[in-house]
């Protein structure tokens, strides 16, 4: 069969889209289980062979509808898949606690299984050399919108997640811009909201500026000005976004910002280019024309 052919078509019902009420720490998992699936050409009663669970529960556990699943079903899920165990049960962990399970029942769940999940071999060994080169500029980012342990858990997170889905980031033309577009989701899906915009309003209180600034009164002076420029910021694209937050807020150069969003250089330059012609349209008050009577 020629290359160019698509894939023979699954038998059977097509798998419906996740479900809208899916929450984000349980779509965190959810999402590249799907995508592994998708991907293996296996079909539902392939699955429930060697899953031992009816195609129709299969199939609501793939869309997030119904009880939240247990552990043991999905590390059977995840054998069958050839999924990691480790980022897998970090996630599906998460989620089973935001959707209000006790934690007697996560360790019941997981009785059993637990350990052939703690003992997974580790990550990729590029995963664990990007992870090296870029966590602290993930953490910066990230607390620009979070605080605090929901800060490093979305990072942890984003990693878990790029775990999972390693060999489609080996397959995408940049690795770095993969993993950054992982953490971009990963930090938005928990940052606050203010008229559908992410809230940056907690970092004024460490930008570069305020670290510069001595005074008690230029400080004060300083943060209402940040205040005013975050919520400007935040009504930026994506990429325009990332690169004030990390040129701007964070203090990095822009071979720096390159290298963490996986863009070229002049990519970088022509997105803070844009942003600060868009923020000083915003924030610069119009032009009047001869004297206020």
């Amino acid at each position: 069969m020629s290359t160019s052919e698509p894939p023979p078509a699954r038998p059977g019902r097509k798998l419906g889209p996740i479900a809208a009420t899916v929450g984000t720490l349980h779509r965190a998992w959810l999402e590249p289980t799907r995508e592994r699936y998708l991907a293996s050409g296996q079909t539902l009663s392939d699955l429930s062979f060697h899953v031992l669970l009816a195609k129709s529960k299969l199939s609501e556990l793939l869309r997030g509808v119904g009880h939240y699943p247990r552990w043991e079903v999905i590390h059977r899920l995840a054998v069958v898949l050839d999924l990691p165990g480790w980022p897998l049960y970090r996630l599906w962990r998460q989620a089973a606690l935001d959707a209000g399970k006790s934690r007697d029942w996560v360790d019941r769940s997981t009785e059993g299984s637990t350990a052939v999940a703690t003992t997974h071999p580790g990550p990729p060994l590029e995963h664990g050399a990007l992870r090296l080169t870029v966590r602290e500029g993930y953490l910066a980012y990230a607390g620009a919108f979070l605080t605090g342990d929901a800060r490093d858990a979305a990072v942890e997170d984003a990693f878990a997640i790029l775990w999972l889905s390693f060999d489609e980031a080996l397959a995408s033309p940049d690795i770095r811009r993969f993993s950054w577009n992982l953490l971009r989701a990963t930090v938005k899906a928990r940052a606050d909201y203010r008229d559908e915009r992410p809230v940056l309003g907690e970092a004024a209180f460490d930008t570069v500026a305020l670290r510069e600034e001595s005074s008690a009164e230029g400080q004060a002076a300083q943060l209402a000005e940040s205040l005013e420029l975050f919520a400007a910021i935040s009504r930026l694209p994506d990429t325009q976004l990332d690169v004030m937050v990390l040129r701007h807020m964070c203090g990095y150069p822009p071979q720096k910002v390159s290298d963490l969003l996986g863009v070229s250089l002049a990519t970088v330059r022509s997105a803070e280019r844009h942003a600060c012609r868009f923020l000083a349209d915003t924030l610069e008050p119009p032009a009047t024309e001869g004297p206020t009577p």
